[in-house]
């Protein structure tokens, strides 16, 4: 006969694989209730509010969606409960007062012999293949739960949440430190490092000392069209100089390379500053390194008397602006011409690298919040998969847990 400890320590073979001894597996529709939503208190996506008395919660990846002023729309049911996108497969717990978005949203409600917040984590482990825009939660209804006593599903939930806790801090930072770069730039572009007297110009307000030129001036700057070679040069074997068509590859944060080109026609060195001129249009990123480019981005190549940093941060500033100089009817696009003719503010070289050292110095501070951010991520996967699967246990260590975490 196995002991208490050998049972706590050993596992059995169930439908979903190995899980401790102790736990107890019950199918999806068993562990949840059959509480029913009225249509009348959904909310359709266009009279979502900007602001408002209460918050919208629906199936999309914002946390919340919107807001309304409507109090008969609110949710009357028992709270927490777990909002789950029928399209989207996305998991929401919430515990506060709020409105349904209409579309693909179904409320769940675990059973007593379950931790909510526990239940929103183990669902959040569970893997639902997407079927595209199909609903989803007939899938959802397949799966089956797996379940410690109830005092270790409260302990699992509470190193998870606070594991969420940090990474949502890091959010925070990464929003907050944003916020504070846009508005240095606005302020620096436009007033200088010392609030020097200003002039009114063609492309807004400067400092008086500063000076207008364009892409386009050579002893400047030089443009640099991106052109496609032959398909017949393209290879995923790392033959040559990696190859980017456009912002769609490129995207944000430079990533690894997916083609290659053996004979590239159009290079953009490490330190360009590459421009998004065909849809969408306006996106700017700084080359990491030797590149062929496509005919969806120009290159563009500091010379001695302008910094690179400089100029991509004013041309961060500008992406709006940049975009509706696109034309065409298919999609947006901008030539060579165009983009030559793109102006920019110009202080002397001195100033420009004093600016660029206050955006380079938030850009670190925003760099080591990703991390760690993408760090802590890391951990929350690893700890959900193991907890969640009995190969970490919690249940003996002693520390204290509200009853409704």
């Amino acid at each position: 006969m196995k002991t208490k400890a050998a049972i706590e320590n050993s596992f059995k073979e169930t439908e979903i694989g190995l899980i401790p001894e102790d736990w107890q597996v019950k199918e999806f529709e068993e562990c949840i209730g059959k509480e029913r939503i009225s249509r009348d208190i959904k909310i359709p996506q266009g009279k979502y509010k900007k602001v408002g008395r209460y918050p919208i919660v629906d199936q999309g990846a914002n946390f919340i969606a919107g807001y309304t002023d409507d109090k008969s729309k609110l949710y009357s049911g028992c709270l927490p409960v777990i909002v789950f996108g029928d399209h989207t497969r996305i998991f929401k717990f919430i515990n506060f007062s709020f409105s349904l978005g209409a579309d693909g949203t179904k409320l769940i409600q675990p059973k007593d012999f379950l931790n909510p917040k526990y239940f929103y984590y183990y669902l959040c482990s569970l893997t639902i293949e997407s079927k595209g825009y199909n609903r989803h939660y007939k899938y959802l209804k397949e799966k089956i739960i797996a379940f410690p006593e109830k005092p270790e599903q409260q302990k699992i939930s509470f190193i998870l949440s606070k594991i969420q806790q940090a990474i949502e801090q890091q959010e925070k930072i990464i929003e907050t430190t944003r916020e504070l770069k846009k508005s240095l730039m606005n302020k620096l572009f436009t007033e200088g490092l010392h609030s020097e007297e200003q002039k009114e110009t063609e492309i807004g307000l400067m400092p008086k000392s500063w000076r207008i030129v364009k892409l386009g001036d050579n002893d400047i700057v030089e443009v640099i069209m991106g052109q496609s070679p032959p398909s017949s040069t393209y290879n995923t074997m790392k033959e040559g100089i990696p190859f980017f068509q456009g912002k769609a590859e490129f995207g944000d944060i430079y990533p690894k390379a997916k083609k290659y080109c053996s004979k590239p026609n159009r290079i953009a060195n490490e330190g360009d500053i590459l421009l998004s001129v065909r849809a969408p249009v306006g996106d700017v990123n700084l080359s990491s390194f030797i590149c062929c480019i496509g005919r969806g981005l120009a290159a563009i190549r500091c010379k001695d008397k302008l910094n690179n940093y400089f100029l991509f941060n004013y041309l961060l500033q500008s992406k709006s602006k940049i975009a509706s100089l696109g034309d065409g009817s298919t999609f947006k696009a901008i030539g060579k011409t165009v983009v030559k003719n793109i102006r920019f503010p110009l202080p002397e070289r001195k100033k420009q690298d004093e600016i660029t050292n206050i955006f380079s110095n938030i850009d670190k501070k925003l760099s080591q919040a990703e991390s760690k951010k993408q760090t802590l991520q890391a951990l929350f996967r690893t700890m959900l998969n193991q907890l969640m699967t009995g190969k970490v246990r919690v249940k003996d260590l002693d520390f204290e847990v509200k009853e409704n975490v």
